[in-house]
């Protein structure tokens, strides 16, 4: 079934951001546009639908966040991540919002002048409160993500406490002031991913210099903010780099991405055990690709369900 259109009339967030259109392309999954203030646009959310579900229905559902990584967008996990699979026989809406192309999942620092792109606000804000006014999104909530999901994933957990109940990191960069001064820092990704995606913006707008803007990075950075997880189901996951056993043989080249989300990885797990705060971890061998990430959702939606069940 593909339906589109405008969308019914829905109750707007606190700052006026209004869903402005609806399209239902399979039967559990609604994709919708939002027009928000905070990024100054028109932005996109996909939903999947729990069995039963209905926008005049008298419960709510919980409610499982799911990020995409940095280049993706808000088809990313049902393109590739078999979420719509996962979770057919689930009582919970999946929300997988578009987070830009390098939006980190932070209301960009701009020099310090803040204004646009605020993707933490839109999500956590002008988002969700749409989505628990006029789409039956309940308050228990879970988050994951893979890549830069990942990292905003526990960063959105860390910084907003007891807002979720779970969160999970999959291959994601969790200790942006990582240095190795042989090899590839979190901020050089940054970096990079702002140069791809939008070449025309510094990419120390989105924290500004990791040196000179240390206290912002620290203010977004989940390794630094590991002590506010505590009473978080988490659960954090990555690869060494090295090809595994969903890469094809022969040729693939040692993955230095994973590599360091792997290493960035182990670093904040060990940090959370030293707080004794409980944490599950899976490290492993492979690279930076998707079929990894489709087993760890379904290693990890099990606890994350129960979580907010």
């Amino acid at each position: 079934m593909a339906t589109g259109g405008a969308a019914p009339s829905a109750a707007p967030a606190d700052d006026g951001a209004t869903v402005v259109g609806e399209h239902r392309p399979r039967r559990r999954v609604l994709d919708l546009a939002v027009r928000s203030p905070v990024l100054a646009g028109v932005v996109h959310a996909r939903l999947v639908l729990p069995p039963g579900w209905s926008r005049d229905a008298s419960r709510t559902w919980p409610v499982l966040w799911l990020l995409h990584g940095s280049g993706a967008g808000h088809t990313a996990w049902t393109d590739h991540g078999e979420v719509e699979d996962l979770t057919e026989d689930g009582d919970v809406i999946v929300v997988m919002p578009d987070g830009g192309r390098c939006g980190n999942y932070t209301d960009w620092w701009n020099r310090g002048d803040g204004g646009a792109p605020k993707w933490e606000t839109f999500h956590l804000a002008e988002l969700r409160q749409i989505l628990e006014r006029g789409y039956r999104a309940g308050t228990q909530r879970a988050v994951a993500g893979n890549g830069t999901g990942g990292m905003g994933a526990l960063a959105y957990a860390a910084r907003h406490r007891g807002l979720f109940r779970a969160a999970a990191s999959f291959s994601g960069p969790v200790h942006t002031l990582h240095r190795d001064p042989g090899g590839l820092d979190v901020a050089d990704l940054v970096e990079l991913a702002v140069a791809i995606a939008e070449p025309a913006r510094d990419w120390t707008d989105v924290w500004g210099d990791p040196d000179e803007q240390r206290v912002v990075w620290r203010q977004h950075n989940p390794f630094d903010l590991a002590d506010r997880l505590a009473g978080v189901h988490l659960h954090v996951s990555a690869g060494d780099g090295r090809p595994g056993p969903y890469d094809p043989r022969p040729g693939t080249a040692h993955d230095v991405v994973e590599a360091l989300a792997g290493t960035v990885s182990r670093e904040f797990a060990g940090k959370l055990k030293k707080l004794g705060i409980p944490i599950s971890t899976h490290f492993y061998r492979g690279t930076h690709t998707w079929p990894y990430w489709r087993r760890e959702l379904r290693a990890a939606l099990p606890a994350l369900l129960a979580a907010i069940g």
